[in-house]
């Protein structure tokens, strides 16, 4: 006869053995112990290193009340068992006092013994990203992202962005656990190198400041779809390669400024590619017999950035004109209506008002098209026209204006017909005022017309 006592005896053993049958055959499936808390440690490489104290303590109080339900696994090292699953599980045990653990006991060679735990940990739903992070990386040496992706269940795009976290500096890696950095923002200062990122901390200070970082992200990074050069020229600095291709492009970092937005995070490559380009550009200038005209006023013909691009021009033996020495006519764009929409969006414009701007603009469109196409009999030349810093380029027509002696500036356009950059500081002001004078005309035409409807 078995009493309740001796059931309950045979529970408490210290070892217990589960079997199943396997061809008419029992086999050993499950092996738990009930081992001291004593005679357990942690594993000092394993690469989970935070824990949360409220949660530890809640679970804490569940084993006081109900044990531990699932044993933890361990394995022998040296006379001691080493934990390889169930640190928190090992660590609230201690909290509430216990003397044993539920143990299973495994062998596992060392190289095993941190794979497991990296994929235990990652599964886990309140892992601390910069750990996550390190632990992907540690991964990626062995397994491909898309496959580390399909074993924890995740996306490639988070498993990339991970990746790039793990290169943060310790330093910025601590803004993070903190909570003062978002991942984000992390994985915007991990696109840089070490040193660079050094160079980011100091210029910061002593406090966070994610605005100031930031901002110093976008005046490192470059929009590749604004780039003066074909970024899928392999050859133009070939020791660099494609930038479609190019690790340096976040594009291939997961997507990290949006959906397939390419933008470069190599400063250095980007100046070389797009200074290569402008040689390039001089010197189918010279080949091609084509006039060269940087987009600088005479106004602004001191700046010592422009300074810089004119020297470089006479250098290479070329002429150089400036705005205000040429005429040039460009290919004009033609106008739609969500153009319309959005150079009037801060405007208070009906459907009816903004059709009727479209037709305005479409009457200009036509006007300068006749000119464009009637530029050749009027005496103009192929040329191109670029932005003296970023090298940005487009082809044109052009013709030298003839001065007279007189070497006060003057404009070959209306300053009404002038865009606001080619405009000196004063004219700008002008152009300002006039617009601010037009949409109070327009308010105040809009005003009149509903008081006239009231009154009919």
């Amino acid at each position: 006869m078995t009493t309740k006592a001796s059931t309950t005896k045979k529970r408490s053993r210290a070892k217990s053995t589960a079997k199943k049958e396997v061809n008419g055959k029992k086999s050993s499936v499950l092996q738990i112990q009930n081992l001291p808390l004593g005679n357990i440690k942690p594993d000092p490489e394993q690469p989970r290193k935070t824990f949360n104290k409220d949660a530890l303590q809640q679970l804490s109080e569940s084993i006081e009340n109900h044990g531990v339900l699932q044993p933890i696994t361990v394995r022998q090292l040296n006379g001691q068992y080493v934990i390889v699953m169930g640190e928190r599980r090992y660590r609230a045990s201690k909290l509430a006092g216990k003397k044993t653990i539920p143990c299973i006991v495994r062998t596992y060679q060392n190289n095993d013994v941190l794979e497991v735990q990296i994929f235990e940990n990652l599964q886990r739903q309140d892992l601390e990203p910069t750990e996550e992070a390190e632990a992907i990386s540690y991964l990626s040496e062995k397994y491909a992202p898309t496959e580390i992706a399909k074993r924890l269940g995740r996306t490639d795009n988070f498993i990339r962005q991970r990746l790039k976290l793990a290169s943060l500096i310790d330093s910025f890696k601590h803004f993070v656990r903190n909570g003062e950095m978002t991942i984000s923002l992390g994985v915007g200062v991990a696109l840089f190198e070490p040193e660079e990122q050094q160079m980011m901390l100091e210029t910061m200070g002593e406090d966070f400041n994610a605005h100031q970082i930031n901002r110093m992200i976008k005046d490192q990074t470059y929009d590749l779809e604004k780039a003066s050069f074909d970024i899928a020229d392999k050859k133009l600095v070939p020791k660099t390669g494609s930038c479609i291709e190019c690790l340096f492009n976040a594009a291939n970092q997961g997507n990290l400024f949006g959906e397939g937005k390419m933008v470069c995070t190599k400063a250095a490559c980007f100046e070389m590619k797009k200074n290569k380009s402008f040689l390039n550009l001089i010197e189918k200038s010279k080949k091609e017999n084509i006039l060269l005209i940087p987009e600088i006023r005479q106004y602004w013909a001191d700046d010592e950035n422009n300074q810089l691009t004119i020297s470089q021009l006479e250098k290479n033996g070329l002429k150089v004109y400036l705005l205000d020495d040429v005429e040039i006519i460009e290919n004009p764009f033609k106008p739609t209506i969500e153009a319309i929409k959005k150079e009037y969006q801060h405007y208070d414009y009906s459907e009816d008002e903004l059709k009727a701007e479209l037709k305005e603009a479409m009457q200009s469109f036509n006007e300068e098209l006749e000119q464009f196409s009637a530029a050749k009999e009027k005496g103009f030349v192929n040329g191109i026209a670029f932005h003296p810093e970023t090298y940005q380029n487009k082809e044109v027509f052009i013709k030298v204006i003839e001065k007279s002696k007189d070497k006060s500036s003057e404009y070959s356009a209306p300053l009404a017909n002038r865009k606001m950059a080619d405009c000196t500081p004063e004219e700008q002001i002008v152009k300002i005022n006039e617009r601010e004078i037009r949409k109070k005309q327009i308010e105040n035409n809009k005003a009149e017309i509903l008081f006239m409807k009231r009154l009919l």
